[in-house]
This record gives structure tokens, C-alpha cells and sequence, in this order.
């Protein structure tokens, strides 16, 4: 009943709220992302390569049977994917060292002093007045 009760607790905060949304623009980012990589950038790459089709690359362990599919070494997914995900990781960095800078910014600049308020400014000109 006590570890029911935690994830209860841990379910309703504020922060797996966040967590959820974050996921979920993770994922869309993520296939924004592959389009990216699939559809704009390896097309030139392969293109200056010879024609060559990433996804395609593979080395065939096993010839197919009339009863099984071919065995297959698919590095050429494995290219796109470390693609994908390097792009993805730049993305991340560049996103989070943005805030970063734009904290230190926040944080640099010092606040207002605070307007002085009626009794402040009587007791500064009587301040001022018995110097005189």
C-alpha cells in the first residue's frame, strides 16, 4: 500500500505534469527532427556519395529461403539513426545553452532600488534641513 500511495504522491505533482508535456514535445521534436535528417539532408549527402540511399546500406549474413527472410546487418540504419540523434543533441545543446544565457542576463542586471516612500522622503529633508 506504501509504494501505491508514493507514486499517488509522486503522479499529482506539479513536475510530472511538466515531465508529460516535455515528453510528448520531445517525440514531435524528434520526428521533426528524422524529417530533417531523412528528407533534406541525406537526400545531397547520398547524392554526393554516388547515389548512395543510407537506409539501404546493409550486409546480407544469411541469404532469404523459400521459409525465411534474409538475415541483414543494417548499418546504413544505424548511420541515419546516429545522424538523427547527433542533430538532435546539437539541437538540445544549442536550446539549453540559449537559456543559459539569457539566466545570466536576468541575473546581471540588478534590481531598482525601490522608490523611497513618504516617510523616507520627509525624514531626508529633515535630514537636509538640520545639516544647514
Amino acid at each position: 500500500m506504501k509504494i501505491l500511495d508514493e507514486f499517488k504522491t509522486f503522479a499529482m505533482k506539479g513536475n510530472m505534469v511538466d515531465m508529460a508535456v516535455g515528453i510528448i514535445i520531445g517525440a514531435a521534436f524528434g520526428k521533426i527532427v528524422a524529417s530533417i535528417v531523412n528528407d533534406i539532408l541525406m537526400p545531397p549527402i547520398g547524392l554526393l556519395l554516388g547515389g548512395v540511399n543510407f537506409t539501404d546500406l546493409k550486409v546480407v549474413m544469411k541469404a532469404a529461403t523459400e521459409t525465411a527472410p534474409a538475415v541483414t546487418w543494417n548499418y546504413g540504419n544505424f548511420i541515419q539513426v546516429t545522424i538523427d540523434f547527433l542533430i538532435i543533441a546539437l539541437s538540445v545543446f544549442l536550446l539549453i545553452k540559449a537559456m543559459n544565457a539569457a539566466k545570466r542576463k536576468e541575473e546581471a542586471a540588478p534590481p531598482a532600488p525601490p522608490a523611497p516612500t513618504k516617510d523616507q522622503a520627509l525624514l531626508t529633508e529633515i535630514r537636509d534641513l538640520l545639516k544647514k
